[in-house]
Order: structure tokens, then C-alpha cells, then sequence
């Protein structure tokens, strides 16, 4: 008994003496960091549990605190998950915080400022710029795809070119269908001078309440993009990576036997003796394709101090094309600095140079491989090119390399854009900032095509030069007012007053001459034959002014008021329609907010939101409202009675209408919006319509009318596009090593042209057949841009057939259309719709996982329920090559086939527009793949860096679909009223579009 009680009194004795060492202070260290990016926090709370005693993070994240070696800290910090961690005398605590905003505290950029998401009454999207980052997108809109709803981008596979990017369906028709982007502050309509590395956040507008605010330029949805600025100590970070480039879902074609068994079908000879004899053949998209290599570096040196913050950045991209020869880089330089002059008064200036040099391919080298014949070698045993000429094949065919050889153009582009600011703060509730910001940019388009003879029909007797030379110089002046108090805690007001003026300069030259030297340094118009010089030109200067206004009221965080008004004024338009005037009302009701929601366990927040606005277009060509005089060859002047003077002449050969009136779209939105279970759970639910009102767009008129488009442009009529989104995010962890994160949206869009000034009549337009024939409509109760044509019911086995039909000239083997009217004749009025361009469905998974030092991300991108018109397959001119899937599917003789009609798709009315050519556009895609490993503590404190993260990515790597062609993702021609715009009307049609390509590669991403 003695001995136990020995034993007991030294036991206590050694926990009295552990619990009084703990109850001493010790001084802890350590830095904060994010958990994800490994940046370091600034401004975090460290504090003791149950006590007020606490400290916060420096500018490098670092912290010190005495706290009783028993105690535990607590770590908060706004938009990240607080952290609780027991000190247990350890006296360095590094800790990792991982980001749990609560969606209704977050902050979010809109129209002339920042709003939490809690006061927002509209339907705002935001992205930030460390995802668009993930994914290697030499434009960082590309990256977008599939992460928004309602949000359509269409990517091109030619290197440099901007995507196509549609925010809740069609806004406009005639001029520019791209969104405004709103960079620091500057207008633009493309942002391919941007680096996703530069970029902090991209706020999507996607309602006429949020847009409104824009009004002059919000037709097509409104982007806003803020830049990175320097934060805390100076940092250097480098992200690169290498990767190649492969073009994806390329179609088989039919190879030399099959090739010539088919001609044999269609002359219906034996033009080929023996075609099992020719083999394979040449396979020509083997011979103009190519894995292209692609590697991009970026630098950042940032950092900030009491005073001030900076951000230089530098990026060098240089991306080869999957087609041989084609190759595009880009340098681009941004510069960024803040400083608080003094307590009052705050300036600052963001500056970007972007240098870009493509090397170019025809636009239709994928349709010249696609129809070239197989049976042609690329060259002969002399080394000449081979000849389709040679061949019992006809003309129509060409050697895609000779023409790939002989094309030699080159496109440069350099452009200065940014802007300064000035924001003087009279008072803790009102602010006045001025900002200045302009565009410069000079594009330059050389091409020279030399004297060579390659075939029989691929020959150039004299060089061409052609220089082509675009200046644009842009710049906007903004002020702004703003009111910001909340009186008595509960009312909160904002009130914003603004003005803006702009001026929009834009010069296109084109200069061409024959007998150029073929020598690099002396590609000058002086250098060829003077007299076959000529030059045109042609320019457009607009200017605008705008005056706004914006009231936000918010009552106890739980009903929410905002009202906008902007007035326009533009010189685009006529001085008696000149101004226009674009309202917007919001309304928010903050459910959880509520005392009746305080002892539920269900909803952390909920907000049900309206808004309706209106919104404006004023991208369309200046001074169209007015008739223009034209001198051209064609147009002869005879002076005198008889046997009189010629000279050259000139004629009205516009039809233009005096009276054109501003183009408006008034939309309304209705959302819900919320977060469940520690907002683990969040969704988001719209219901939107928008009507464009007075529409403008081209209706055809009479030629003998004397015009040379065929058209008359004036305010057509009405569209509307009519939808849902759905919007919805888990986030949660298993453990402390493993986390994850998965968003999902899915959107549903109704395009339909309400009226049309001509009635019921039908506007043509979107040329994809053989002989020019349109294959798209515009019609008062359908979708914009529908395919028109003749209903395919089957094939025409044999003569008598035929002879009991409605289609008395058809033979055997072509297509069976349906008599739709039941007149008993085959004719224009027996189309009917065969296809909607325009997707109804659209979707996106994104997610991300995170397990010790490794992360995954996965994204997934589709459109469901769309049509695409594959003109590839009706082009035909003579005997271009065929698919082998049309080879294997054909008719050839009675019973064979009553889908694919014979070899003979280019004669007789195969050719027409009909269903056979629309396709399934529906598809599924795995948009990014990243797998990446941050090295852990040990080997970068080694290294003297503060994170080191290796990835392996591949985008574009799985495509899910049912469509005969490269990719059903097709997006609109360019049309010929703007550089910038692309024609609504042509969507969808595929007649040679560059491939996709899979990208897959390697990174770094390091942090000094």
C-alpha cells in the first residue's frame, strides 16, 4: 500500500508539474499562407480561444504571440475557413488556410465598382483569374468555356484567333457580335492582348439590369476584367510550360481505290482501270498536318508597401498551327502601380504592350485536303508537284501543297492600350476618381504570291503583293461621383453619378501592285510594276457621350433596391435619333435575413432577386444611315450627245435608310440564389427573358434597283431569347488531407424571331451549297439563322421509280425529297426547316481535388440538342474526294443504300440544301485535364523559394460526338460589314473550319 502511494504522489506530482509548464507562456511563431496557392496572408486575426488577446499577420504573413503553452489559437480571416489549432507548446505554427466564402459576403466587380454578392440584384457571374490560369488558352475567354452558364464560347483552331463568345443567346445581327470587355476600366472588343496570368477576376454581365449601366454597348452581354496588383513583400513568380499540339477527330477519307472506284460510279466508265491497284494513296491531311509545338513564359515581379503596389509583368507565347507553316507568337508587356499620395488622393496608371507575328495559311487549305484526290501524289519522281491535270479526274481538285507552298502572308500586330487614375476622397462617404484610358493599335497584313506554275491550274503568270494596313485609335474619358453612408446600421445607400466621353478612329489601306521582287526586304508597293499600283481606303470616326446614374439602397441586409439610367449619345446615328436612354430597376429580398429564418438549419443564406433593364447597340458601322457615292471600274461617264467623251463615272449603289433608329434589348430576371449546410452547398437558379427590339439586319431587295449588296439595311424586327440557368457548387474535405470541389451548371436557351418588317416573308442568307445556294433563313416564328431546304425521305433505287415520281429528271441512286405542299412538283416551296444552329442545351462539370501535396482538376464542356450544316460534303465542283464513310454507306446499285445517296452528290439537285447535310451538333468534351504537386517545405526551403508546383495538363483530350466532321463546334463566318463582327446568320455551317486541336503539356509555376 505504501509503495502505491509513493507511486501515486510522484504521478501527481509530474501532472502538477506539466500543467504549471503549460500554463506558462511561450512565444509562438509562424506564417500564413493560402492553402491553394501558397501566397502568403496578410491581415490575418491569430488570436487566443475564449480570450480577446490576440495578434495579426504582417505584410509577409508572419505573426508572434505569447500564449500559455496549453492554449489554442483560433485563425480567422475574411473569405477563408477559420482554423483552431492546440499549441500543446510547439513554438513555430505554420498553418495553411483554405478558402470558404460565404457567397453572399463575397465581393464582386460590376459596373463602376465592387458590390458584395449579398447587395447584387442582378445576374452577375464571376470567375477568377487563378482558374482561367489552369488551362494553356492563349486567350483567356477560351478558358470560360463550360465554367459559366448561359455563356456559349466558340473556340477556332487558328492560332491567334479570338473566340466567338455568345452570353444568353444572340444579342444583335448587324455589325459586332462580341461582348464589351471593360479591362481597368477601358472598352475593347477583343482581349487577345491578355494574359490569363494577369488576370485577377472576370465578372460576366449577363442581365439587361447589370448591363445597363453600359447601355450603349451592351447589346451582346458586358465582361469586366480587373488586373492583378501587387501585394505585401516583393515577389518574382514564373509560370511556363511546353506541351504539343495535335488536331483531334480527324475524318478518314477515302483512301486511292476506294477514290477511284467512287469516280468510276460517278462518270459511269471505267476511268480507272484497276482501282484495287492504286493502294492507299496519298492521305493529304497527313501531308499539310503536323504536331505543333507550344510553349508559353510568364514573369511577374509584384509586391506592395504602405503606399503603394506594383505589378510588372512579361509573357512571351509562341504556338506553331497543326497545319505546316502556320505559327503565331506574342509578347506582351503590362506594367501596374498604385500609390497613395496622400490620405486624400490615390493614382495610379496600368499599362499594356502587346507585339503578335502570325505566319498564315489560306483559309480554305482544310477544304482543299478534305476534297483533294488521293490517287494524286504530293510530288512526282522529278520532284514537280503532282497534277490532278494528269489524272482522268478533271480540274477541280488541287494539290493542297503546291497551294500551301506557294502562299506566303504574314500578319503583325501591335498595340498599346492602359490607362490612369485619380481618386480623390473628399470625406469617408464621398469619392470622386477620373480615369483616362486609350488603344492604340497598328495592324499590318502582307501577302505575296510569286510567279510559279506548280499544275495545269495552280499558276500565278505575275507576283501579287498585297499590303493591308488597319490603324484603330481609341480613348475614353470616365468621371465618377460616389455616394457611399449607412445611417442608423440598418439603411444602407450608395449612389453613383458618372459621365463618359469616347472617340473611335479607325483606317483600313489596301495597296496591291504586280511584279514584286520576291525578297523579304523589299516587299513595297514602289518595288513592282507602277502602273498595275492601286490603293483604297476607307475609314470611320465616331464619338460618344454618356451621362449615368445609379442608386443602391439596402434595408437591414435584407431588402435590396437598385436603379440605373444612362443616357447615350452617338455620332453612328443620325442627329435626329441620335441619343438614347437605357433604364434599369433591381429588387432583392435576402430571405435568410429574416428573424422567422434564424432557428432553421437549413439554408446559411437565400436571396430571391428581379431585376429588368434595357440595353443598347451602337456597334454597327458609323454613318450607315447615309448614301455614299462609289467609283469604280464598272461605272463608265459619257459626256456629249452623240459619239461623246468616256471617262470614269460614279453611282449611288447603297440603299440606306435616313430614319435608323437606336437598336435596344429589354430584358427582364428573375433569380434564387443560396447556400445549405455550412454553404457547403450553394446553387443558383435564373429565369430571363431579353427582346432586341428594332433590330437592324440586311433585307434583299431587287438588283435592278441598281444596288451592289442586293440589300437595304433599316430596323427589321424583333427577337428573343427566352431561358433558364442553373448554377450549383459542393465543397467539402475528408480529413485534413483531402479536399475537393465540384460545380456543375447547365443552361437552357429559345432563340425566335418575334416579327419582321417584311411579314411572313423570308430574308435568305448563309451560302453552303454548290451554286451559291442559301442554306439559312431569317423568318418571323422560327430561330435566328435556321437551315432551309428540302426534306431527304430516301434514295431512288431505280428508273421506274423515279418515273412515278414528282422528280421526273432525277436518275437512280438520288435523293428522294418530299412533295410538302402534295402539288405534285418538287420546288421552292416544298422546303422547310431542317436544323436550328443556335443550342438549346448547354452544360459544365468542373471540379478539383486536392490530396496532401497533389491536385487534380477535371472539367467537362458540352451542347446538346443543335444542328450543323456540313457543307464539306455538297461542295463539289467535279471529282473531289469523298469520305470513307460515305464510301462504306453509299448507294451503288438497287438496294444498296436509302440514306447516302450515289457518287453523284454534286449533280442533278443533290446539291440543293436538304436534311441530308444537317447534322447532329451535340457533344461532349473533356475541356481540361490538370494533374499537379506542390514540393513540399523541405525541398523549397532548400530551393530559397516559397512554392514550386510541377503539372501535366491535357485539354481538348476527349470529344464525344455523333457528327461526320472534324468538330460540330462551329461558330459564325466573319461578314463583311466589320473585322470584328461575325454574321449571325451563317452559324453552323461547316465549309473547311480549321480543326480543334488537343493540347498536352507540362508546367511550372514558381513563387520566389
Amino acid at each position: 500500500m505504501k509503495r502505491i502511494f509513493t507511486i501515486s504522489r510522484l504521478v501527481l506530482l509530474c501532472l502538477l508539474f506539466s500543467t504549471v509548464a503549460f500554463a506558462q507562456n511561450v512565444t509562438v511563431k509562424g506564417k500564413v499562407t493560402d492553402a491553394t496557392t501558397g501566397e502568403t496572408l496578410p491581415g490575418v486575426s491569430v488570436a487566443i480561444q475564449g480570450t480577446t488577446t490576440g495578434a495579426q499577420t504582417d505584410a509577409n504573413g508572419a505573426y508572434t504571440i505569447s500564449v500559455p503553452g496549453n492554449a489554442t489559437l483560433t485563425f480567422t480571416f475574411i473569405g477563408y475557413a477559420k482554423q483552431q489549432i492546440a499549441v500543446a507548446g510547439k513554438p513555430v505554427i505554420d498553418v495553411k488556410m483554405a478558402t470558404q466564402i460565404n457567397e453572399l459576403q463575397q465581393v464582386i466587380v460590376v459596373g463602376y465598382g465592387t458590390q458584395r454578392k449579398l447587395d447584387v440584384t442582378g445576374s452577375v457571374a464571376q470567375v477568377k483569374g487563378e482558374e482561367l490560369s489552369k488551362q494553356p488558352d492563349p486567350n483567356p475567354v477560351s478558358a470560360l468555356q463550360g465554367k459559366v452558364a448561359g455563356v456559349q464560347i466558340t473556340n477556332s483552331g487558328t492560332p491567334g484567333a479570338s473566340p466567338q463568345i455568345t452570353i444568353r443567346g444572340l444579342g444583335t445581327i448587324y455589325g459586332s457580335t462580341s461582348p464589351l470587355y471593360v479591362v481597368d476600366g477601358v472598352w475593347f472588343d477583343d482581349i487577345n492582348f491578355l494574359n490569363s496570368s494577369d488576370i485577377e477576376s472576370m465578372s460576366i454581365l449577363k442581365d439587361a439590369s447589370s448591363e445597363a449601366i453600359y447601355g450603349i454597348r451592351a447589346a451582346n452581354g458586358v465582361v469586366l476584367i480587373t488586373t492583378k496588383k501587387g501585394k505585401g513583400k516583393t515577389t518574382v513568380n514564373y509560370n511556363g510550360y511546353v506541351g504539343v499540339q495535335k488536331a483531334t477527330n480527324l475524318v478518314k477519307m477515302a483512301d486511292a481505290s476506294q477514290y477511284a472506284q467512287l469516280v468510276n460510279e460517278l462518270n459511269g466508265t471505267n476511268t480507272f482501270t484497276d482501282p484495287a491497284s492504286l493502294g492507299k494513296g496519298t492521305d493529304w491531311f497527313k501531308v499539310i498536318l503536323r504536331n505543333a509545338i507550344t510553349y508559353n513564359n510568364n514573369v511577374s515581379i509584384s509586391g506592395s508597401t504602405e503606399k503603394s503596389s506594383y505589378n510588372l509583368s512579361i509573357g512571351y507565347l509562341n504556338q506553331a498551327g497543326t497545319v505546316k507553316t502556320n505559327s503565331y507568337d506574342r509578347l506582351t508587356v503590362r506594367l501596374q502601380q498604385d500609390l497613395q499620395a496622400y490620405k486624400f488622393l490615390k493614382i495610379g496608371y496600368n499599362t499594356i504592350f502587346q507585339g503578335s507575328n502570325s505566319k498564315d495559311v489560306p483559309t480554305d487549305i482544310i477544304y482543299k485536303a478534305y476534297a483533294a484526290a488521293p490517287v494524286v501524289p504530293v510530288y512526282n519522281a522529278d520532284g514537280t508537284y503532282g497534277d490532278p491535270a494528269n489524272y482522268p479526274i478533271g480540274n477541280s481538285p488541287t494539290n493542297p501543297q503546291a497551294q500551301l507552298d506557294n502562299f506566303n502572308q504574314r500578319t503583325q500586330d501591335y498595340r498599346f492600350n492602359g490607362n490612369m487614375f485619380g481618386e480623390l476622397k473628399f470625406n469617408d462617404h464621398l469619392t470622386f476618381r477620373t480615369s483616362f484610358g486609350g488603344d492604340v493599335e497598328q495592324n499590318e497584313v502582307r501577302t505575296y504570291i510569286p510567279q510559279y506554275a506548280a499544275t495545269q491550274f495552280q499558276y500565278n503568270t505575275t507576283s501579287d503583293l498585297t499590303l493591308t494596313k488597319t490603324q484603330t485609335r481609341n480613348w475614353i474619358w470616365e468621371n465618377t461621383l460616389t455616394y457611399d453612408q449607412t445611417f442608423n446600421k440598418d439603411h444602407k445607400l450608395t449612389f453613383l453619378l458618372g459621365q463618359t466621353a469616347q472617340h473611335n478612329y479607325n483606317y483600313y489601306q489596301t495597296s496591291t501592285v504586280q511584279n514584286a521582287p520576291n525578297a523579304t526586304a523589299n516587299y513595297y508597293i514602289a518595288s513592282g510594276t507602277s502602273s498595275t499600283a492601286t490603293v483604297t481606303d476607307n475609314g470611320a470616326i465616331t464619338n460618344s457621350s454618356s451621362y449615368f446614374a445609379r442608386a443602391n439602397y439596402s434595408f437591414k441586409s435584407k431588402y435590396l433596391l437598385n436603379a440605373s439610367l444612362r443616357a447615350d449619345g452617338s455620332s453612328a446615328f443620325s442627329s435626329d435619333q441620335r441619343w438614347g436612354y437605357f433604364p434599369s430597376l433591381g429588387a432583392g429580398w435576402v430571405i435568410s435575413n429574416e428573424d422567422f429564418m434564424k432557428n432553421q438549419h437549413v439554408f446559411d443564406n437565400l436571396k430571391l432577386r428581379g431585376s429588368w433593364g434595357k440595353i443598347g447597340n451602337a456597334s454597327i458601322p458609323a454613318n450607315i444611315y447615309t448614301g455614299t457615292v462609289s467609283r469604280t471600274g464598272d461605272l463608265t461617264g459619257v459626256y456629249g450627245q452623240s459619239n461623246g467623251v468616256y471617262g470614269s463615272g460614279a453611282n449611288i449603289t447603297t440603299i440606306t435608310n435616313p430614319t435608323l433608329y437606336w437598336e435596344k434589348g429589354v430584358g427582364t430576371d428573375f433569380g434564387l440564389e443560396g447556400g445549405l449546410f455550412d454553404n457547403r452547398l450553394t446553387f443558383e437558379v435564373d429565369y430571363y427573358s431579353r427582346k432586341t427590339e428594332k433590330a437592324i439586319f440586311n433585307v434583299p431587295v431587287l438588283a435592278s434597283l441598281g444596288t451592289t449588296n442586293g440589300a437595304i439595311i433599316t430596323n427589321q424586327g424583333t427577337f428573343r431569347n427566352q431561358g433558364w440557368e442553373f448554377s450549383a457548387g459542393w465543397k467539402g474535405n475528408t480529413g485534413k488531407d483531402f479536399s475537393y470541389s465540384i460545380n456543375g451548371n447547365f443552361s437552357i436557351n429559345n432563340n425566335k424571331v418575334l416579327g419582321v418588317l417584311t411579314g411572313n416573308n423570308i430574308v435568305y442568307a448563309g451560302n453552303g451549297a454548290t451554286g451559291g445556294a442559301t442554306t439559312s433563313i431569317i423568318q418571323a416564328g422560327l430561330p435566328m439563322g435556321v437551315f432551309y431546304g428540302y426534306k431527304v425521305t430516301g434514295i431512288f433505287q431505280n428508273a421506274a421509280q423515279v418515273a412515278s415520281s414528282a422528280q421526273k429528271d432525277a436518275s437512280p441512286g438520288d435523293f428522294i425529297y418530299k412533295d410538302v405542299n402534295g402539288d405534285g412538283a418538287i420546288d421552292g416551296k416544298d422546303r422547310v426547316v431542317l436544323g436550328n444552329p443556335n443550342p438549346k442545351f448547354m452544360f459544365g462539370l468542373n471540379t478539383t481535388f486536392s490530396y496532401k501535396a497533389f491536385d487534380l482538376t477535371v472539367d467537362i464542356q458540352g451542347q446538346a440538342k443543335a444542328s450543323v450544316y456540313n457543307a464539306n460534303k455538297g461542295l463539289r465542283y467535279g471529282s473531289e474526294n469523298y469520305t470513307e464513310n460515305f464510301y462504306n454507306n453509299r448507294w451503288h446499285g438497287e438496294g444498296t443504300s436509302n440514306t447516302y445517296p450515289s457518287a453523284n452528290i454534286g449533280g442533278g439537285s443533290n446539291y440543293y440544301p436538304n436534311s441530308w447535310y444537317v447534322e447532329n451538333a451535340s457533344y461532349v468534351r473533356l475541356r481540361n485535364l490538370q494533374l499537379g504537386y506542390n514540393l513540399p517545405a523541405s525541398v523549397i526551403n532548400k530551393l530559397h523559394v516559397q512554392r514550386f508546383r510541377i503539372y501535366a495538363n491535357a485539354q481538348n483530350a476527349v470529344n464525344i460526338f455523333g457528327y461526320k466532321g472534324f468538330n460540330p463546334e462551329i461558330g459564325r463566318t466573319a461578314s463583311s460589314v466589320s473585322s470584328n463582327s461575325a454574321n449571325p446568320t451563317t452559324a453552323g455551317i461547316d465549309n473547311g473550319v480549321y480543326p480543334l486541336y488537343a493540347t498536352y503539356n507540362l508546367g511550372v509555376n514558381v513563387t520566389f
